[in-house]
């Protein structure tokens, strides 16, 4: 007799989970079109560190250092930090993961912001541990709402400053206060992949936090201002016990050798940097003023610290056909109905040529609908 047929099956908390979705680059007709919808560094990429990523061919057939040594190095030099407390991995996406994974588990409860960081559910899930969504503040962190959330069951709390995809931002009293409130045996997780586009005096404390404090992590990433989205590079930074954790679950040889000497030339282009700080401040501003000046057909572009701006349609244009109509005139933008924002479009902030062509686009739009 025939034995019934088997397959194997995934556990329940993984059937729960709705895969990432990447910002797209074509057209829903195959077009390459020009690309605002993945926060990319409009400026491309420091010279300094092509050059040091082109050196890195030279070894090809020797395995990375597994230690990332010279990028903790780096790191460690330029924020008077402790090499050793340093973690590293393939974007910040997989330091968020290994928090999650070395910190929660089935039954576990893991905190973060409603229109946070799509990542967060993804990781909470992945372990087994249960997400619980917060209430924002008009799309901004609300404090008091994560604080009366918290159980004897949370175990860690993600929070992105600014945040992604809305671009809003908590300030360092703010923060001070939410992680007074966390206890000791919670991991507060600040997720800074957008901090570099914040001025000095915006710092919101998270790193001297996570100099001192046993429960909090820092993560960064190389992928935004300093244009290294291709090679994925992210870093963290937090207690001994933490750090150590954490490596027990990392991917071994997990930065390439390219990926290590173009993170620390990239690191050491202040220029650069300064740069596209300074290309981001100023169209940012233009092109939220220039959206607050279609308020009258519902448009609602939410205040950002960050390199995008999150645009509202509250009036009779629509996001999605918003987002159609950018399309057809070669611009793909982030359309977030996922993410429970039907209404929003996230647009990253391009060069002029791009940013004068999105405005000029959404206002004929407007005055058709």
């Amino acid at each position: 007799m025939s034995q019934p047929f088997k397959q194997p099956i995934a556990k329940p908390w993984i059937e729960e989970i709705a895969p990432y979705v990447p910002g797209r680059s074509t057209g829903d007709d195959g077009r390459r079109l020009i690309k605002l919808s993945a926060n990319e560094n409009p400026l491309g990429t420091s010279e300094k560190a092509r050059a040091a990523f082109v050196a890195g061919a030279a070894s090809l057939d020797r395995y990375p250092d597994p230690g990332s040594t010279i990028i903790r190095d780096a790191l460690a030099a330029k924020y008077d930090l402790d090499p050793a407390r340093i973690i590293y991995g393939t974007g910040s996406d997989e330091i968020l993961h290994l928090a999650a994974g070395a910190f929660a588990g089935l039954g576990d409860e893991v905190m973060y912001v409603r229109y946070g960081f799509s990542v967060y559910p993804i990781a909470t899930r992945r372990v087994g541990a249960i997400p619980v969504e917060v209430d924002d503040a008009d799309y901004a962190t609300d404090v008091d709402a994560l604080l009366t959330r918290i159980t004897s069951k949370t175990r860690v709390i993600f929070i992105a400053n600014p945040n992604n995809p809305t671009g809003t931002y908590a300030a360092r009293s703010e923060i001070a206060r939410l992680h007074a409130g966390v206890p000791s045996d919670c991991l507060l997780v600040m997720d800074q992949a957008y901090s570099e586009y914040l001025e000095p005096e915006e710092e919101d404390g998270a790193l001297d936090l996570a100099r001192h404090a046993p429960n909090v992590l820092i993560t960064r990433t190389f992928s935004k201002i300093y244009g290294l989205a291709a090679e994925r590079i992210g870093w963290g930074y937090g207690s001994a016990n933490v750090i150590q954790a954490m490596h027990k679950i990392r991917a071994p040889f997990n930065v390439t050798t390219a990926g290590q000497l173009a993170a620390v030339a990239a690191l050491g282009d202040d220029d650069f940097v300064a740069r596209s700080r300074t290309h981001n401040r100023r169209w940012l501003a233009w092109f939220e003023s220039e959206i607050a000046s279609l308020g009258n057909a519902g448009l609602r572009a939410i205040p950002s610290k960050a390199n995008f701006s999150l645009v509202l349609f509250e009036g009779r244009l629509t996001a999605e056909a918003a987002y159609k109509g950018l399309m057809d005139k070669g611009y793909i933008v982030r359309w977030l109905p996922g993410q429970g924002l039907p209404h929003g479009l996230r647009i990253t902030i391009g060069k002029e040529a791009d940013m004068l062509a999105i405005v000029a686009i959404l206002r004929d739009m407007c005055g058709q609908a």
